[in-house]
């Protein structure tokens, strides 16, 4: 049985970096933590097997089980008190539910390969030569002349870890255990074996490396150390004690980057981490969790000085594992969390970490073999229920997103139907998930506009209108009901409001209400104020516009299309003099040779003139606030359950 085990988790690690499956949003992340779960339930149920034959519990203590015990239910308890939506914090992006594996892995694998440390060391080091093996031939192009295989298979950026940052740090960590393995080989085979295996992780390594670099297709883009530090800093100040959350960080970030961020190249993105996994840490389980993990970390770097210098006195000391460690603990402090990184981080702590046998005999003293077992029968019935229980609820969740998946494709796809039942599919499987009910409810307002297309609606079309707009708002507010804090549940609210604007009376008063929770939780993005101002525009309400546009020309200066609204704004309020300072500032940031320079030169001579701006020409990035006319006539009435939720 225990070699079941081994093998089970032998299994699971050679598979991590090669597993994933195109058929869910999350194609790399999520597939690789279902993986991981799966062996690791499988491990556990024959284990329950195992505690019934034998009628005791045997297992392994380390000197880092506190430390690893405690950085899991630092997660868990963020987890279950700060993030908004559970499922963000164990299931996508799962934050919560990586740490937690890997301290099962770390138990696991200290109470299973205490004795075969070289099997576990070789295991990891397969794994990276088989994800470089699948690298080189990506590189190659190979797969592009192969007729039939899906498309992302032909790039020569793909990599099966879903970038080339994560797979860069994998191989980099991996490459001390190959020379390790190589250098304590005594069998000549085996030694050229391994040395051409290091040789092709160092090469696929190079080139992973290669293509990361600025300028080059799979370059990452991270918020920068200093604004990672004030999304940190602003969080602690709401939050000290256990953060936002886990998977709750692009929260943090959409309402504590500073201003200065707007100035960046990146100004229009939001971040699910930031910049390292240790500033991560901080924001998301706040000083406790960072506490802990500083701990970990400090202690291994502790444990990683007393062995050297043991083998600067002669004692033996394996230097491939804790080279490889201390690479993955380095690329903490400067790239964010990868499962690929964090897993390997585990395993080999447990290699390096010092272990106890515990034998807990779970016998009654009975003349009877099956009642002497019977409290090591119940303990393995409760294991065998826990999993069961945990297959059912995975097993739900991941047909769920698999549905979403489906959804989402339908959509590219123009096919209506499938969209919706699929996307309602996942619903009924998964009510929990926010982004479920904001794919819904734009679904919803999709097909409702495809209605208002037609040119003479009847009685039955304004009824299905109707209908889709009010499931629109339903699961639009039901999205905003799940996470509150997320700012993007509430623009989709308030664009949907906006966009009913010609159909339903009083939408404008709720667009304006859900717009301004946005902002409130999104203060310093400047489109979210366009949009604001929009409304006023549209309403006629030019004062409002005219504050609307100008704080966002403040948060971000450099934005042509927000000095372009308030110059079309001052306009209508007949302040020509204001209009054509800002459409002078306009032609400042547009390029002379764009589409925008000239309608902006065209709106800034008539402004002179004054005169209205003839001609309807198209703008690229300049787009004026519509004046939105009535589609329906009477308009449709709104019931009362489709007033906005009040913000927190």
């Amino acid at each position: 049985m225990e070699k079941t085990e081994r093998a089970l988790l032998i299994i699971g690690v050679v598979l991590l970096p090669l597993f994933f499956w195109p058929g869910i949003f999350s194609a790399f992340e999520i597939p690789k933590i279902l993986l991981l779960s799966f062996f690791a339930l499988l491990t556990f149920l024959v284990c329950s097997i195992k505690i019934a034959v034998r009628g005791s519990l045997n297992f392994k203590t380390t000197n880092f089980d506190i430390l690893v015990m405690l950085l899991a239910l630092a997660y868990i308890a963020s987890a279950l008190i700060k993030t908004p939506n559970k499922l963000d914090a164990f299931f996508i992006p799962g934050k919560a539910l990586i740490i937690v594996l890997g301290a099962i892995y770390f138990h696991l694998s200290a109470s299973l390969f205490a004795d075969h440390k070289k099997t576990l060391i070789t295991t990891i080091f397969s794994s990276a030569i088989l994800l470089s093996v699948a690298s080189l031939l990506f590189v190659s192009g190979i797969f592009a002349k192969i007729p039939g295989i899906p498309v992302y298979f032909k790039s020569s950026a793909f990599s099966l870890l879903g970038g080339k940052l994560p797979e860069a740090i994998f191989l980099i960590s991996a490459i001390p255990l190959g020379i390790s393995l190589l250098l304590k080989g005594k069998d000549l085979v085996k030694k050229i074996f391994w040395g051409i295996s290091v040789a092709v992780v160092i090469l696929s390594a190079s080139l992973s490396v290669y293509n990361i670099l600025p300028g080059k297709p799979s370059a990452f883009i991270l918020p920068s150390f200093k604004t990672s530090w004030a999304v940190s800093v602003d969080t602690l100040k709401d939050s000290p004690f256990l953060g936002i959350g886990p998977g709750n960080y692009i929260t943090a970030y959409n309402r504590f980057k500073p201003v200065s961020e707007n100035l960046s190249d990146t100004w229009n993105l939001a971040f699910a981490t930031s910049r390292s996994f240790l500033l991560t840490s901080l924001t998301e389980t706040g000083i406790v969790g960072f506490i802990i993990l500083a701990l970990l970390l400090y202690q291994i770097f502790k444990l990683a000085g007393k062995h050297l210098s043991k083998r600067l006195s002669g004692s033996s000391f394996d230097m491939g594992v804790f080279t490889s460690l201390g690479l993955i603990t380095i690329s903490f402090f400067f790239f964010p969390l990868y499962l690929t990184t964090v897993f390997p981080f585990f395993l080999l702590l447990s290699v390096v970490s010092s272990k106890h046998d515990v034998n807990i005999n779970l016998k009654t003293i009975n003349d009877s073999k099956i009642a002497a077992r019977l409290p090591a029968i119940v303990l393995s019935a409760i294991i065998v229920a826990l999993i069961s229980t945990l297959v059912f609820f995975g097993s739900k969740l991941t047909l769920a997103e698999y549905n979403f998946t489906k959804a989402l494709t339908a959509v590219n796809d123009n096919n209506g139907k499938i969209a919706y039942d699929s996307i309602v599919k996942a619903i009924g499987l998964n009510p929990k998930s926010d982004k479920y009910h904001m794919s819904l409810s734009q679904i919803d307002m999709a097909l409702a506009s495809a209605v208002a297309q037609k040119k003479d609606l009847s009685d039955n079309d304004k009824n299905v209108i109707t209908q889709f707009i009010q499931q629109a708002i339903t699961e639009a507010k039901n999205g905003v009901s799940l996470n509150p804090q997320r700012t993007g549940n509430w623009e989709n609210l308030a664009n949907i409001y906006r966009s009913i604007m010609p159909f339903a009376q009083g939408s404008d008063n709720f667009a304006i209400q859900t717009y301004t929770q946005a902002i409130a939780l999104n203060p310093v993005n400047p489109n979210l104020r366009i949009s604001l101002g929009g409304i006023y525009y549209a309403l006629g309400r030019y004062d409002e516009a005219i504050s609307a546009f100008q704080l966002a020309t403040m948060a971000k200066n450099d934005f042509a299309n927000a000095h372009y609204n308030l110059a079309a704004a001052y306009k209508q309020k007949n302040e020509i003099s204001k209009a054509i300072d800002e459409m002078n500032i306009v032609l400042l940031l547009v390029k002379k040779d764009s589409q925008d320079y000239q309608i902006a030169q065209s709106e800034l001579e008539n402004l002179q003139k004054r005169l209205p701006l003839k001609g309807s020409e198209e703008s690229e990035s300049l787009n004026l606030p519509q004046k939105q006319e009535q589609i329906i006539e009477p308009p449709l009435e709104l019931p009362t359950e489709a007033n906005p939720p009040a913000a927190e």
